[in-house]
C-alpha cells in the first residue's frame, strides 16, 4: 500500500471509516456536491463519510450491518485520495437518490388528467426453440395496497424531469431496476379505482441491465419475474396489459424495434 505523504493535499479527521461495499440504506439521499478547488483531493473523504451519515439513521433503534471492509484509522491521520479504496460506477449508483419521491407539488397535469409514467421491465431468459412470448420474462411488483394484485412500476411525472427520466426513476425507487429505455409503447387515459380521479398513463419498455438488492421501496414492496401469461394473470391494470401485448408483438418485429433509446 502506497502511505500517503504529509506534503499531499489532506485531510484529518478524527475517525474516518473507509467503506468496500455495494450497499446504501434505501431510505436516505446522498447528494455530492462540491465547488472547492480541492475537490478533487477530497473525493474520497466526502463519499465514505456520507457512507457513516447512513450508517446509523435516525428512523431506526439499531446500527444497520452490512458486508464490507472497515478501516479505522486514528486522529490526525493524513488521508489522501489514493489512500482509499475507489467507489466504482455501481457503487455510486446505489448511493444517489435511494428515497423515493413523495409529494405532488411538482405533479404534471393535462386538461385536468394527472400525468403517470411506468416501464415494462423485461428479459429474455432463452430464445433456442422457444417463440418470443416464451422466451420473455418480465418484472411485476405488488401494489402498495394489501390484495390488489400486481402491476408494472409507475408513477408520477413530475415537472422537473423528461419523461424518460420519470420513468427510470420510477423504475428504480419501486422495482430496484436499472437498464435500457426503449422506444414509448404508447398512451392512455383511465380513471382511477378508488375515486374520480382522471389519469394519463405512458409506458417504456426497460431492457434490466442491473438488479439492486436494496431500493427505495423495498420494504413495502416485493417484486417477482413472471413469463408473459402470469403477467396477464396477475396484473391488476388492463392498460398495463396492453402495453404488455404491444411489447410482445414489437420484440416479434426487431426491425421495427426500438429505434431510441437511453440508457442510464
Amino acid at each position: 500500500m502506497n502511505y500517503p505523504s504529509p506534503r499531499d493535499p489532506c485531510l484529518s479527521p478524527w475517525f474516518m471509516f473507509a467503506f468496500s461495499s455495494k450497499w446504501a440504506h434505501p431510505f436516505f439521499t446522498i447528494i455530492l456536491v462540491s465547488s472547492s478547488p480541492t475537490a478533487q483531493h477530497n473525493l474520497s473523504f466526502h463519499i465514505h463519510f456520507l457512507y457513516i451519515s447512513i450508517f446509523f439513521p435516525p428512523s431506526l433503534r439499531s446500527p444497520i450491518l452490512f458486508y464490507s471492509s472497515i478501516y479505522l484509522l486514528p486522529p490526525h491521520t493524513y488521508i489522501n485520495r489514493n489512500y482509499l479504496p475507489p467507489i466504482r460506477k455501481m457503487e455510486l449508483k446505489n448511493m444517489v437518490a435511494m428515497v423515493a419521491r413523495s409529494g405532488r407539488q411538482l405533479q404534471r397535469y393535462n386538461k385536468g388528467h394527472r400525468q403517470v409514467v411506468g416501464c415494462i421491465p423485461y428479459r429474455i431468459k432463452s430464445n433456442k426453440g422457444m417463440n418470443v412470448e416464451e422466451a420473455l420474462e418480465v418484472l411485476v411488483i405488488s401494489s402498495r395496497r394489501k390484495g390488489k394484485g400486481m402491476l408494472f412500476p409507475k408513477g408520477g411525472w413530475e415537472s422537473d424531469e423528461s419523461i424518460k427520466e420519470a420513468a427510470l426513476r420510477e423504475s428504480m425507487e419501486e422495482a430496484g431496476v436499472f437498464g435500457t429505455i426503449e422506444r414509448i409503447l404508447g398512451e392512455w387515459h383511465f380513471k382511477s379505482k378508488t375515486n374520480d380521479s382522471l389519469y394519463e398513463g405512458y409506458m417504456f419498455p426497460l431492457l434490466v441491465k442491473e438488479q439492486l438488492d436494496f431500493w427505495p421501496e423495498k420494504d413495502i414492496r416485493q417484486r417477482v419475474w413472471v413469463s408473459v401469461p402470469k403477467a396477464k394473470e396477475v396484473c391488476q391494470h388492463s392498460w398495463m396489459k396492453e402495453a404488455l401485448d404491444l411489447l410482445v408483438k414489437r420484440l416479434e418485429s426487431p426491425a421495427t424495434n426500438n429505434n431510441d433509446e437511453e440508457s442510464i
